[in-house]
């Protein structure tokens, strides 16, 4: 799996005081192996927290669907996310909306086997 992560702000332009009607800052990270990637994103002002935004198969970009969850990649992503101190996961998919999982100590999800059945048990 290949993991590449930018930086990013998005403002809008600061008024007469200096100060922005919006000012978001966020690192995008993008698993990917092969035609697949997944797409997650982490704000600066929520450090413990990533989200799922997409997936992407070649040009196509979709939400994650419940096959993604099985997906080991997935599984290797969440892991990634969790030892990048990521401790609060979600993402949107296709038919249930969000989904939220804590991977904090002990409460880690199994990477691989069983994974599965732990979202759906986390659900």
């Amino acid at each position: 799996m290949n993991v590449e992560m930018t930086h990013h702000i998005d403002a809008s332009e600061p008024d007469e005081r200096g100060l922005y009607s919006y000012f978001y800052e966020y690192d995008l990270y993008t698993f990917s192996d092969g035609p697949t990637s997944y797409i997650a994103r982490s704000y600066a002002d929520t450090p413990t927290e990533a989200h799922f935004l997409k997936r992407r198969r070649g040009s196509r970009e979709t939400l994650l669907c419940a096959r993604d969850l099985q997906e080991p990649m997935f599984a290797e992503a969440l892991a990634y996310l969790g030892a990048a101190g990521k401790s609060e996961l979600k993402w949107l998919s296709e038919k249930t909306g969000y989904i939220s999982i804590s991977i904090a100590g002990a409460d880690a999800p199994p990477v691989g086997k069983g994974f599965w059945s732990y979202i759906w048990r986390r659900r």
